[in-house]
C-alpha cells in the first residue's frame, strides 16, 4: 500500500503551528512570560485606581509573591521608607557623652589627702608643707571587680565611675583620716575599649571621656594601618555589633547623615569591609552583537552581574547600565524589578497580604513599569534600585510568535526531507519488484 505523504504532512504541520502558537511553553526564554508572572502572584495592586486584585495561580508554586504596579503612590511611598540606620537600631542621635567605668582589668592610682599633718596617712616628704596626702602604688582592678585601700578595705570598682569610687572610700575613712578627700586616677584603660576588624584595620581603641564616634575609631583605625582611605564610601559597609543588637549602614551614609555617627560604647565592635551593590540583569536587555536575529534586528541580550558604581541607583540607569531595551525584542510594557521588601512596607501600600503568613517580615515582591507610558520615565528617575534587585525584561509577543515561525520552518524542512526519503524508497521498490505497488515501506530520516 503506497502512503499519501502530502495529505500526513499538511493536517501534522498545521496541528503542530496551532499548538506552538497557542502555547509557546517549549520555546526558549530567558524568563518567565509577563502572563504567567500575573497569573501567578498571590497578590496584586494595580496600576491607577483599580481596586485590589488578588489572582490564585492555577498551577502550584514555591512562594507566593505580590505584583505592584508602580505609580506615583507606590512611589511616595517607597520614597518614605528609611533605609537601615545606626540611629533606628540603636536608638542615639543627641545626648551625654558615655560615662566611661572602671572595669577589671583597669589600672588606677589612688590618692589620698587630709587637711593637716599628722593625720592617718604621713608621707615622707611631708616635712614643710600644709596638709598632708599620700599616693598609693597603682594596682589592677582584680577579678572579682575590686581594689584594696588601707584603712578602707576591698573597695568595689568595677562598674563604678571614679568618682563614685572616691566617695566610697572617703566614707570609709571619714572615721580614722581628717577630713579625706581621694582622687582615683585611671593610669591605664584596658576594660573600656572598643574594637575594629576588618578593610579599616584589626585593633582594640580605648575609649576616652570625650565620647568617640564611629568615624572617630574608623580614622584610628585607619591610621593604625588601615586600607580603606582609597576606596568609595558607597562600597563600604558598616557593621556594628552592640550586646545581642547588630546595625548594618553605608559609610556614605553615616558622611551625608550626621544623626548616623553614633557614639560609641565600650564591648562595641565595628566590622568594616568592601561590598559593592550590585543588581542582575537578564531578558530583553543590552547591546551585544551577535544573536540570532528577526527581521534584521539584533535580539541578543547582555546579561549579567553590575556594580552600582555610585551612592544612588535609579531604575533609569539601571535599565541604561544593562546596555538599554533591544528594540528588536524587548517588550517596553513589562518591566520587571524583583526584590524582598519589608511586610510594613507593603502594609503601607495597602496590599493584601492575607495570603502571606502572619510572622512573614519580607515578602517577595514583583514590581512592574510600564515603559510604554512617556510618565514612566520620569517614575523610573524616582524608583531607586537595591542591593541585590533582579531587573527583568520580557519578551514582546511578536519574538515568541518569530521563534514559533522559525521552528516551524525548522520542522517543514525536517519533514520535506522525510517525504524525499520515502519517495526515493518507494520507487526503488517499484523497481525492484518489476513496476508492482511496493508491499513494503520504510520510513527515517537521511542516512
Amino acid at each position: 500500500m503506497i502512503v499519501s505523504w502530502p495529505k500526513i504532512i499538511l493536517p501534522l504541520g498545521v496541528i503542530a503551528i496551532v499548538g506552538v502558537l497557542s502555547g509557546c511553553t517549549q520555546l526558549p526564554v530567558v524568563g518567565p512570560n509577563p502572563r504567567d508572572i500575573k497569573s501567578g502572584a498571590a497578590t496584586t495592586l494595580s496600576n491607577g485606581r483599580d481596586p485590589l486584585l488578588v489572582y490564585t495561580s492555577r498551577d502550584a508554586v514555591d512562594f507566593n509573591y505580590a505584583l505592584i504596579d508602580v505609580n506615583p503612590f507606590v512611589l511616595s511611598v517607597l520614597t518614605g521608607i528609611s533605609p537601615d540606620s545606626f540611629h533606628g537600631t540603636f536608638g542615639e542621635q543627641r545626648g551625654p557623652v558615655p560615662v566611661i567605668r572602671v572595669g577589671v582589668g583597669d589600672v588606677v592610682q589612688t590618692s589620698i589627702f587630709e587637711s593637716s599633718a599628722g593625720g592617718l596617712f604621713v608621707s615622707g616628704d611631708a616635712a614643710g608643707r600644709s596638709g598632708n596626702y599620700v599616693t598609693l602604688p597603682p594596682q589592677t582592678v582584680a577579678g572579682n571587680g575590686t581594689i584594696s585601700i588601707p584603712y578602707a578595705g576591698q573597695i568595689k570598682a568595677a562598674g563604678r565611675t571614679s568618682y563614685e569610687i572616691q566617695k566610697d572610700i572617703e566614707a570609709k575613712l571619714a572615721t580614722r583620716a581628717i577630713e579625706p578627700q581621694v582622687v582615683i586616677n585611671i593610669t591605664e584603660q584596658n576594660a573600656d575599649a572598643a574594637i575594629v576588624i576588618g578593610d579599616a584595620g584589626h585593633g582594640r581603641i580605648k575609649l576616652t571621656g570625650s565620647g568617640e564616634r564611629i568615624l572617630d575609631l574608623i580614622s584610628k583605625a585607619e591610621a593604625g594601618g588601615g586600607g580603606t582611605g582609597k576606596l568609595a564610601p558607597y562600597d563600604l559597609e558598616i557593621t556594628l555589633q552592640r550586646k545581642n543588637r547588630i546595625g548594618t549602614v553605608r559609610l556614605s551614609s553615616i558622611i551625608d547623615n550626621p544623626s548616623e555617627n553614633i557614639y560609641v560604647r565600650p564591648g562595641d565592635v565595628i566590622y568594616v569591609h568592601r561590598r559593592p551593590r550590585t543588581f542582575v540583569a537578564f531578558g530583553a536587555l543590552g547591546n551585544a552583537t551577535g544573536g540570532t536575529t528577526i527581521g534584521g534586528g539584533d535580539v541578543s541580550g547582555l546579561d549579567g552581574i553590575f556594580q552600582f558604581g555610585q551612592e544612588r541607583l535609579a531604575l533609569s540607569e539601571a535599565v541604561a547600565k544593562a546596555g538599554g531595551l533591544l528594540d528588536a525584542r524587548a517588550n517596553p510594557s513589562q518591566i520587571f524589578i524583583y526584590r524582598g521588601e519589608p511586610r510594613r512596607t507593603l502594609e503601607k501600600l495597602d496590599v493584601n497580604l492575607s495570603k502571606f503568613a502572619p510572622n512573614q517580615q519580607f515578602i517577595p515582591t514583583v514590581y512592574r513599569v510600564n515603559f510604554r507610558d512617556p510618565s514612566a520615565f520620569f517614575m523610573a528617575q524616582k524608583f531607586q534600585m537595591r542591593d541585590k534587585d533582579i531587573l527583568y525584561v520580557a519578551n514582546a509577543d511578536s519574538v515568541e510568535v518569530g521563534k514559533a515561525l522559525n521552528y516551524m520552518t525548522l520542522w517543514s524542512s525536517s519533514a520535506a526531507g522525510y517525504v524525499g526519503n520515502a519517495a526515493t524508497v518507494l520507487t526503488s521498490a517499484q523497481i525492484l519488484g518489476g513496476g508492482g505497488p511496493a508491499t513494503a515501506l520504510v520510513v527515517g530520516g537521511a542516512p
